[in-house]
């Protein structure tokens, strides 16, 4: 699922008023999120366990990070209506977007977390939520909501699907197992040939307790007759693949989302990934070798030159490292790796310096938040030598609306 249309976010929507009751009161929903989200989740969830169950990540509840994702994302949106300085909310509108069609999530899933937010934002703020400061957050709310579900529906009509309707049946035809922690799943599915380069797939199991857990996996590689991906062992769904999914089974698979997807090769490309970030990075890489063999004749060198920049806690830990030196030879493409046990760190600025970087380049990356961020910083301080002109980023987390 996949549409170049981006959501349509108007800073004018808000009328005058209801943008200065949004200023206003701005900084105290934003000192209160962290307990109006553990509120409305826990409201939410006593309604809807079913929500719970079967749509939420229960991992990511326990660890605390969803609970700040939701209800902050509608503040840092909030900020952006009433701030012509933040940025634009497009890049967050976009992530949230393919993240809810890969859940299958509905326009009536959007009222349930409406009614069940506000409730929370009164019971925390008390008399501070006056019916006219209601009504302002009410309308940002829903001003979010309708260009998410015009942008969702969009991905889901790309996909000749209906809204919701994105599950699929996934035999698995092999399992490999690529390090200590990580091993590649090869699926049987019908849905995946139209996957761009550095999307992904939800995978739902059924937990011994009954629950429907999803988890979103890169595609790693994909055609008309299936997919694969790599899963870590870390959380429910993952450990639960490992640990009870064998050759034969089936599994529910949602069709393809994601909008890190490599773009046209007009310019240089650099890939810069952290630990099982690798693998959106991994299908990149053999999707520009199938492309120039298609276009300009097996063997070819690309026009533009590529960098992978890869960091990870071993070189042991680097599950795509064969198949990262394979390619990066074919297209010949400097392989530059750190490894934490040694004591070393992606530096763009040494890089750089030593030519290894391009100028120009169109940049993607994937990795933990901090590690990032810490990439975004850098090339924030070097953009005046390495002159990014896009920077693409995806990671495996909720707290997407953290990044700028």
């Amino acid at each position: 699922m996949y549409t170049d249309t981006a959501p349509q976010a108007d800073r004018h929507a808000l009328s005058a008023e209801h943008a200065e009751t949004i200023r206003a009161t701005l900084p105290a929903v934003g000192a209160h999120i962290t307990e109006i989200a553990q509120l409305f989740y826990r409201t939410m969830f006593s309604r809807h366990p079913e929500l719970l169950a079967d749509t939420f990540n229960r991992g990511n509840q326990r660890s605390g990070e969803q609970q700040k994702a939701l209800a902050a994302s509608v503040a840092t949106f909030a900020a952006m209506l009433v701030d012509e300085s933040a940025p634009s909310p497009v890049d967050l509108l976009t992530r949230i977007g393919h993240k809810h069609v890969s859940l299958g999530i509905t326009r009536d899933q959007y009222q349930v977390v409406h009614d069940n937010l506000f409730h929370a934002i009164a019971e925390v703020l008390g008399e501070a939520v006056t019916p006219p400061v209601a009504e302002a957050w009410d309308r940002v709310y829903w001003i979010m909501a309708d260009v998410l579900t015009g942008f969702e529906q969009g991905l889901y009509d790309s996909a000749g699907v209906d809204a919701g309707d994105v599950f699929v049946p996934a035999r698995l035809t092999e399992r490999r197992r690529l390090t200590g922690s990580v091993m590649r799943y090869s699926f049987a599915a019908e849905g995946f040939a139209a996957t761009r380069p550095g999307q992904y797939t939800s995978l739902g199991v059924r937990l011994p307790d009954g629950a429907r857990q999803l988890r979103q996996y890169s595609l790693v590689e994909w055609d008309e007759a299936g997919f694969s991906v790599a899963v870590q062992r870390d959380g429910e769904v993952s450990s639960h693949l490992q640990d009870h999914v064998r050759e034969g089974d089936t599994i529910d698979a949602t069709l393809p989302a994601g909008h890190l997807v490599l773009h046209q090769f007009t310019s240089p490309i650099v890939t810069v990934s952290q630990g099982i970030g690798s693998t959106p990075m991994a299908g990149m890489l053999m999707a520009l070798i199938r492309r120039l063999d298609t276009e300009q004749g097996a063997g070819s060198r690309p026009e533009h030159p590529i960098t992978v920049l890869h960091a990870d806690a071993s070189e042991d830990d680097y599950a795509f490292r064969d198949l990262a030196e394979e390619v990066t030879s074919r297209l010949h493409a400097p392989l530059v790796t750190a490894f934490r046990d040694r004591g070393e760190r992606l530096d763009l600025g040494a890089l750089a310096g030593a030519g290894t970087l391009p100028v120009g380049a169109q940049w993607y990356l994937c990795g933990g938040n901090a590690f990032l961020q810490d990439v975004r910083d850098q090339l924030e301080a070097h953009k005046t030598t390495l002159f990014p002109v896009e920077v693409h980023f995806e990671l495996f987390s909720p707290n997407d609306w953290l990044l700028r």
